[in-house]
């Protein structure tokens, strides 16, 4: 039978009700950054595929790569495959049961974030 009163009943909490958390927030950008580092990934085929096709082919996907545009892209790709490096290992550390109260995982996530930013400058300035 169809339920009446559906309409009547109050929804789940939301978004809208909750304050988001740091360790929720760092486990979506978690998924965000797996997700760009496919589209870096995609380019960096594309370069190489092009590489092996031809010069013209080369010229314009090393000319894309290479523009303002292409490095923004790749710079936030190496940020994100930082990010997401030490995300995995923060839920290995998680998956031995390691670190599990409230106050270490947020810290743990802000050392993600603090991480990713300095190992993403010095590949940026080493490399």
């Amino acid at each position: 039978m169809a339920d009446v009163n559906r309409g009547n009943r109050p929804l789940s909490p939301h978004l809208t009700i909750y304050r988001p958390q740091l360790t929720s927030m760092t486990s979506i950008l978690t998924r965000i950054t797996g997700n760009a580092m496919l589209v870096a990934s995609l380019l960096i085929v594309w370069w190489f595929l092009a590489a092996a096709t031809g010069a013209d082919s080369f010229a314009t996907a090393n000319g894309f790569l290479t523009s303002w545009f292409g490095d923004l892209v790749m710079f936030f790709s190496v940020l994100g495959l930082w990010y997401h490096t030490l995300a995995g290992i923060r839920h290995l550390i998680w998956d031995n049961a390691i670190a599990m109260d409230i106050p270490t995982a947020e810290k743990l996530g802000w050392a993600c974030i603090a991480g990713s930013v300095v190992l993403t400058l010095i590949t940026v300035v080493v490399v």
